[in-house]
């Protein structure tokens, strides 16, 4: 391989083969090195089991005297001669650590962790370090880098990938992609995840960053996505209970999904279809306007916490989502706005107006603030909306239908 940077190649080479020999001591030692039960699905034939070396918890119990040695101080004022280098680590490990904790713990270990990985353990094999080091300095020298976010989804199937917006896709899971990079992902995701038609699908978040770019704000942008996908299907569905990162094919990060994300509500799975998985498109690019409309805000608020509430807080909190929407005339209008034929409207507004007078809400009228909160939100302006509601309630003209979701 030609190396851009021989003397960087030549510290870390040698950084990583003395770290090799100082863990290998440590297990010679009495060190255990922790394993992971890897389990493969395939389709039409047996599982296939695997035990994976844990070798980043092994590494990282020791990482306090791996970066004391000496070989790791060489390698660190090697590091600091490349101004990349200062870019890859502060993107890698945020600002809120010295230059020297960031470099070795990006570079250095990072280093030291997929070379061992490719090795299976400790045992020296100079390719594998090659190709880990051509791709750390692929990374390194890069002028762009590459950022992805994948969290497990329960409670919904997808036949097909399904894009809901730049960068954002929801798709079945890949065998052993999560624990290629973290053998422990089977203690992490949900139980039976991969194996049940509900629990094989992941959501995911692709992003470009320039060189010095901060990463997205994954848990957020998680969570509007399972918002409007529980809007357009009324699936119980949850993201999580963590999600998974990487940043030039590297493991990043692990972090928690926001709960109001987590948290799987009751109800029967179902599937995301390519008319359903259009209609979140739309919402989730309509969802930001929340932000600017505190009364929007609210009734999204109030309608996702009533998923996961029993009876009579359920139905308190579709009220005021209902209520926040449309005013103090909120059964009517959801009514007419809900409902085409005469007898199902008077039907509607019937179970509607028996909530408002305090009765726990039947399941259509429970439901009622999904369907109305999607059709605010294809309305785009809400106000104009309610002023079309009251035309047709006095006869004045008819409003356009939009799509329901159902």
């Amino acid at each position: 391989m030609a190396v851009r940077s021989p003397q960087l190649h030549h510290a870390l080479h040698a950084f990583t083969l003395g770290a090799f020999a100082f863990l290998l001591r440590e297990l010679d030692e009495g060190g255990e090195l922790p394993v992971a039960f890897v389990e493969h699905e395939h389709a039409g034939g047996p599982a296939l089991y695997e035990y994976r070396p844990l070798v980043h918890a092994f590494a990282e119990g020791h990482a306090a005297r791996l970066r004391g040695r000496e070989d790791a101080t060489i390698a660190l004022e090697e590091l600091r001669r490349e101004p990349a280098a200062a870019i890859f680590a502060r993107a890698h490990a945020g600002r809120r650590v010295s230059e020297d904790e960031a470099l070795f713990k990006t570079v250095l270990f990072g280093l030291l962790v997929s070379t061992a990985e490719a090795c299976g353990g400790f045992d020296w094999d100079d390719a594998a370090f090659e190709r880990a080091y051509a791709e750390l300095e692929h990374s390194l020298f890069g002028e762009h880098r590459t950022y992805t976010a994948v969290a497990p989804l329960v409670g919904i199937s997808v036949a097909t990938q399904l894009e809901l917006a730049a960068g954002v896709r929801v798709r079945a899971v890949a065998d052993g992609e999560l624990a290629r990079h973290w053998p422990e992902a089977s203690s992490l995701v949900p139980a039976g995840f991969g194996r049940e038609p509900d629990r094989f699908a992941v959501l995911e978040l692709r992003a470009a960053l320039t060189a010095g770019e901060d990463p997205p704000d994954a848990p957020a942008e998680f969570a509007d996505a399972v918002s409007a996908i529980r809007l357009a299907t009324a699936a119980p569905l949850a993201a999580g209970p963590v999600l998974f990162e990487t940043l030039d094919g590297r493991p990043f990060g692990i972090r928690p999904v926001l709960p109001i994300a987590a948290t799987q509500p009751p109800g029967e799975a179902t599937r995301l279809d390519a008319f359903r998985g259009e209609l979140a498109r739309e919402l989730l690019a309509q969802l930001g306007r929340a932000d600017a409309d505190t009364v929007l805000a609210e009734a999204l608020d109030r309608w996702e916490l009533s998923l996961f509430q029993h009876e009579p807080f359920r139905s308190e909190q579709v009220r005021a989502s209902l209520a926040a929407l449309f005013g103090e005339t909120w059964p009517l209008r959801a009514a007419v706005l809900l409902e085409e034929n005469a007898a199902e409207r008077g039907a509607l507004h019937a179970a509607l107006t028996a909530m408002a007078d305090g009765d726990s809400g039947e399941a259509t009228a429970v439901d009622a603030a999904r369907r109305a909160l999607v059709e605010v939100l294809q309305h785009v302006d809400r106000m104009s909306l309610l002023r079309e509601l009251d035309d047709e309630l006095l006869g004045v003209r008819e409003r356009r239908g939009l799509r329901l979701a159902v």
